[in-house]
């Protein structure tokens, strides 16, 4: 009999281990043919989002432009100990470098060297043009080129671009800098711009997101108690702006703020203002604020909206019921449940804001400029894709870190957009 029972334990397990097998493959199966469903977005993100990104932040990091043009000089300046006067053995590996090698990696070469000191580049690029017709010694042909080839301070620069990668752009973009001895330490203060740019990005965006919370609360409570044809049309006025262009609504804004545009004009008709003195409200942090805030309200409201719908209204009624003055039932009962949609539209808006470019360009002054405008300049107009990757870099990691700290201490599973 005791045969018998074990016999039949075992073909219990046998069996239970079969229908496991069969479920685990049947779940492989099954997850395989998800992921070849989501193989063609996954491949399409890839590769017009992740891998542009990815290049663009290397270029944060990325210093083979000299090590690829001046292969003999980087050879011979690993062995030059930076203090002596450089002998011919080095000029003769610049000159054959300087031959042989593309005009235009030479070109950004120089480029990159003038970032190290104003003056590199027309120096490197005269004496590029000249060598080419030069015979040994070099050194001579050098030094009559332009007597600072004699001066290790140059070559010193010069094997400073030697490694493959490089910490310059991130430190500049920071204020900071590699002194001789390699010790960091801050740039000059007539050079140091970065960190009160940065600073101004993150306080026009904390700025904006305070602004939007106090007007987009309210609104989003209004939609969610109203019903019918007024929360209808509540909700379309939100949505409203995404059907307009953020270039075009931002250009209104230039209209309705200047000197005589129609809200000066509206307040000297009331009598309001002086004529001769209408309100400074373009141009400066007041006009960035207004037209940023009209553009990333909807993105407070509809979180807020979302979650507060969620409430059932038999919670305050029972405060109410059992003696609770409405101000205590809204910050004991309301405020707390709608907390998610709060936490997730301050994120949204503030993240969005560290971003903006057309609407501090349009509307703001000079001093209101946020970081977004200085990767388009480095980008478009002095060429400077370090700085660019750089700053991105800086701006890629501060939203990292807001969401790390979004997450410990809200929890990200509470995060309620939509």
């Amino acid at each position: 009999m005791a045969i018998a029972t074990m016999n039949d334990g075992d073909e219990a397990r046998i069996a239970a281990r079969t229908r496991a097998k069969r479920f685990g493959g049947a779940k492989s199966k099954a997850q395989l043919r998800a992921l070849l469903l989501i193989a063609p977005l996954l491949i399409f993100l890839l590769l017009v989002f992740v891998l542009p990104i990815a290049l663009l932040l290397t270029r944060a990091v990325d210093n083979r432009a000299a090590s690829a043009a001046l292969p003999y000089t980087m050879s011979a300046l690993s062995a030059w100990d930076e203090q002596s006067a450089p002998d011919e053995t080095l000029f003769a590996a610049f000159a054959t470098d300087l031959k042989q090698s593309p005009r235009d990696q030479i070109a950004e070469v120089a480029k990159r060297l003038n970032y190290y000191e104003t003056g590199m580049r027309s120096m490197l690029l005269k004496t590029a043009r000249t060598i080419r017709n030069a015979e040994p010694p070099y050194k001579t042909a050098f030094v009559a080129i332009d007597p600072k080839w004699e001066t290790p301070h140059y070559w010193t620069l010069i094997k400073n671009a030697s490694p493959p990668f490089t910490d310059y752009y991130l430190l500049a973009s920071l204020d900071l800098e590699r002194g001789a001895s390699g010790a960091i330490g801050r740039v000059s203060a007539e050079n140091a711009v970065h960190v009160d740019v940065l600073i101004r990005t993150f306080v026009v965006s904390a700025s904006v997101t305070v602004i939007c919370l106090f007007l987009g609360y309210p609104l989003a409570a209004l939609i969610a108690r109203s019903k019918g044809a007024v929360a209808n049309t509540l909700m379309i006025l939100v949505l409203l702006p995404f059907w307009t262009s953020l270039l075009v609504r931002t250009s209104a804004w230039v209209v309705l703020l200047q000197g005589r545009g129609v809200i000066n004009s509206a307040l000297i008709w009331l009598g309001l203002i002086d004529p001769a003195h209408p309100l400074d409200l373009i141009y400066n942090r007041v006009g960035v604020l207004i037209a940023m805030t009209h553009i990333l309200l909807p993105f407070m409201v509809l979180p807020i909206y979302s979650v507060m719908k969620s409430i059932p209204p038999v919670y305050l009624r029972a405060a109410s019921s059992l003696g609770a003055p409405p101000m205590s039932a809204f910050f004991r009962i309301y405020l707390p449940m709608s907390m998610p949609g709060v936490s997730a539209g301050g994120l949204l808006v503030f993240i969005l804001a560290l971003g903006y470019y057309i609407t501090p360009a349009l509307v703001g002054g000079p001093g209101d400029q946020m970081v977004s405008y200085f990767i388009a300049y480095y980008s478009n107009q002095v060429t400077n894709w370090g700085m660019a990757a750089a700053l991105s870099t800086i701006l890629l990691v501060a939203v990292l870190i807001l969401y790390a700290v979004y997450n410990r201490i809200v929890g990200i599973d509470r995060l309620r957009i939509g």
